[in-house]
């Protein structure tokens, strides 16, 4: 069974990105997070995870469907 919530080092080897970027995601709020125990840890609920790469696939379609791939003029 899976664990509900992942590390953002988990998170961060989950999207092939550094923690670093993780924790700007999960700071800024694009990425929704929780801290927990008395040291405040982040965790990310692994429903959470999936939400937010379904919201980036389709901000990705809607941004290929607005740029098309044009072929480069003969020269």
């Amino acid at each position: 069974m899976e664990p509900r919530f992942l590390l953002l080092s988990d998170v961060a080897a989950e999207l092939n990105v550094s923690d670093s970027q993780v924790y700007h995601m999960v700071r800024s709020g694009e990425l929704p997070a929780i801290k927990v125990g008395g040291r405040g840890q982040w965790r990310v609920e692994r429903a959470k995870l999936e939400e937010y790469i379904q919201l980036k696939y389709a901000e990705t379609a809607e941004w290929v469907a607005q740029n098309p791939l044009t072929e480069r003029e003969a020269e």
